[in-house]
């Protein structure tokens, strides 16, 4: 079993590998899941920090990357008005 810092580590470099994302990428969308609280069982639960638990949750924050934050649009060039 893992520590819940060494799960999220695992689940990183995973989506590195897996989806050929860099490692800020990665990281970024392993952030924002935690911030959304999709690793809150995890850290309570230490068996669910498996290697197979870790390729899953992988697929899943890769799958989900930009449904919680749709696309932005470009910033304007020029002035802003004040």
């Amino acid at each position: 079993m893992m520590t819940y810092e060494a799960y999220l580590d695992e689940v990183t470099t995973l989506m590195t590998e897996k989806f050929d994302l860099s490692d800020e990428d990665a990281i970024k969308h392993v952030m924002r899941a935690q911030a959304a609280d999709f690793f809150t069982l995890h850290d309570d639960i230490p068996a669910m920090r498996t290697l197979e638990r870790a390729e899953q949750d992988a697929q899943t924050i890769f799958d989900n990357r930009n449904k919680s934050r749709p696309h932005t649009p470009p910033a304007r060039a020029g002035k802003t008005r004040k």
